[in-house]
């Protein structure tokens, strides 16, 4: 059998969990594998907020966590796929061939989707912008400034804390359509405004931000909430590179996905992560890093095992918990369902804060780990409720 060429596009949690767990898993193959991403550096994106609100984190370089591997890591933007040729053309000018891709380039704010957020907010998409970021909401805070966090997912609660506690003389107000921490259950929501009003977050709820001024943000009922800085944390986009190369792609431009995670127009692309439609039989998986390592390690193993000629079984995934840290010093912990609908436990104080801390260090941790051994990566395959094939 020639040398199977096997490339793998971007470096995230999902790519490199798939680069160390694959090259693991065909040590005794004949394969070459390559990742592609643009930056040396590996970006914690469970951790944005936290260097958004000033504080240094480890700097991890993608070659020196795939050392040992094999893996060759290239640096440079993915700017065409040629599925006909089987290659990936890398800023525009060197070509990698592949006899199979995974695509891992995951996801980022939107900030198309209301006038001015793409010219007059900050997001959360790489460190160099959080960094960026902590240096103005420094200055602001010494002017006693103001701060707009718009959207009241995970990531906007957990930036409005995180920058509250960090620099208790801005005045941050997080703007959301709905409920912060909607998906929570009653208790735990509860347990998540007390915490922010503890921390001095400023709550307006139940309008949609219609446009995001210099100095300001524009609600549908017309009212303006003053804002020095505006951090925009609402709304997913992932890279057009899958649609413009003819691959299938759902409305959102995610890639349509079979059962195996393999690319339905084409079967030699594995989707995984956020740039995958992957649907179970209680719907359809959203992106988030606790889904999007195990179908990294479900797609190193099957790849591998489809190259043994073994037989692959479906993807098998279900939620198991919402972590939302509320600043460095508290954190509430929502229990699931297998289609993340909040459970009947969850975990606040002291214990949440630990568990937090664990999730998000988990990552790196286990890409040292799975150079040695195979780990588990998936808390919940979701029982019965995922046993039939969607």
């Amino acid at each position: 059998m020639n040398t199977q060429r096997i490339v793998i596009l971007g470096a995230g949690y999902t790519g490199m969990l798939a680069a160390v767990r694959l090259a693991r898993r065909t040590r005794k193959l004949d394969t070459k594998i390559t990742v592609v991403n643009p930056f040396a550096r590996f970006t914690e994106r469970l951790r944005m907020h936290q260097i958004a609100a000033g504080q240094e984190l480890a700097d991890h370089r993608i070659p020196v966590l795939l050392a040992g591997t094999g893996v060759e890591f290239v640096q440079g933007w993915a700017t065409s796929i040629d599925t006909v040729g089987q290659r990936v053309i890398v800023d525009g000018a060197a070509a990698l061939h592949y006899d199979t891709l995974v695509y891992a380039l995951g996801s980022s704010t939107d900030t198309t989707i209301v006038p001015g957020a793409a010219d007059h907010a900050w997001t959360l998409n790489d460190p160099r912008t959080a960094h960026r970021l902590s240096e103005h909401l420094a200055a602001a805070e010494a002017d006693g400034g103001t701060v707009a966090v718009c959207g009241g997912g995970l990531t906007g609660i957990e930036a409005a804390a995180e920058i509250a506690e960090n620099h208790p003389r801005l005045k941050v107000t997080l703007i959301s359509s709905t409920e912060p921490g909607a998906m929570m259950g009653e208790r735990a929501r509860a347990y998540l405004n007390k915490a922010l009003d503890r921390l001095g977050v400023a709550r307006e709820i139940g309008n949609a931000v219609t446009k995001v001024l210099p100095d300001a943000v524009e609600l549908a009922n017309g009212a303006l909430v003053p804002a020095d800085l505006t951090l925009w944390t609402t709304g997913v986009r992932v890279s057009p590179l899958a649609a413009q190369a003819g691959i299938e792609t759902d409305a959102r431009g995610l890639i349509v996905v079979d059962p195996t995670l393999r690319s339905v127009s084409h079967p030699n692309i594995h989707a995984i992560g956020d740039a995958a439609a992957v649907r179970q039989v209680w719907g359809q998986v959203h992106g988030t890093c606790q889904s999007g390592m195990p179908t990294a390690a479900y797609t190193a193993d099957a790849i591998a095992r489809a190259l043994r000629g073994k037989k692959v079984e479906p993807f098998r995934f279900g939620y198991f918990h919402q972590p939302v840290s509320l600043g460095r010093k508290d954190a509430v912990i929502q229990f699931t369902k297998v289609d993340d609908t909040a459970g009947r436990f969850y975990l606040t104080g002291r214990a949440a804060v630990i568990y937090k801390e664990a999730v998000s260090s988990s990552p790196v941790p286990t890409f040292k780990m799975s150079k040695k051994m195979t780990m588990s990566v998936q808390l919940s395959k979701g029982g019965e409720a995922t046993r039939a094939t969607a």
